[in-house]
């Protein structure tokens, strides 16, 4: 017996484990996304990012910071060898940009409900990973009046 949260478009029967199965597949992307952006941050500010820069930046430790670049690399977000800087590849290009542009999406809305801009930077930081697309499109249209 299949236990169900809610119906589908086509009023079909939605297994409980989804919502969670999404939530995990977020969670894996959460590093990659919160990496590259830094990283776009960082080469924007400083020129290059480092991975001791990462660490310091995400209060983390420089072992956990490197280990994660590696698997990043594996995954062909960054470019990196030792005592080099960290790059980003195009497709960390593109996840950086998507974030930002998420990123800046979602603070603009939670200021317009009234949210003050700091805790809405810190609130967004919780929130960007776990949203879906159509969601986002419908606060894009909410700010912007145009679908």
């Amino acid at each position: 017996m299949i236990k169900t949260v809610k119906k589908n478009k086509v009023n079909r029967a939605v297994p409980r484990s989804t919502p969670f199965r999404a939530a995990r597949r977020q969670h894996h992307l959460e590093a990659a996304e919160d990496y590259t952006e830094l990283i776009a941050d960082l080469i924007s500010s400083k020129g290059e990012a480092r991975t001791c820069d990462i660490a310091q930046q995400l209060g983390i430790s420089h072992v956990t910071a490197l280990r994660t670049i590696q698997r990043l690399q594996r995954e062909k977000f960054v470019e990196t060898s030792q005592h080099r800087p960290v790059a980003l590849t195009a497709k960390g290009k593109r996840t950086a940009r998507l974030c930002k542009q998420r990123h800046k999406l979602l603070v603009d809305f939670f200021v317009s409900i009234g949210v003050p801009r700091e805790v809405a930077e810190i609130d967004v930081e919780g929130v960007e990973h776990h949203i879906s697309p159509v969601t986002l499109k419908a606060i894009e249209v909410f700010l912007t009046g145009t679908p």
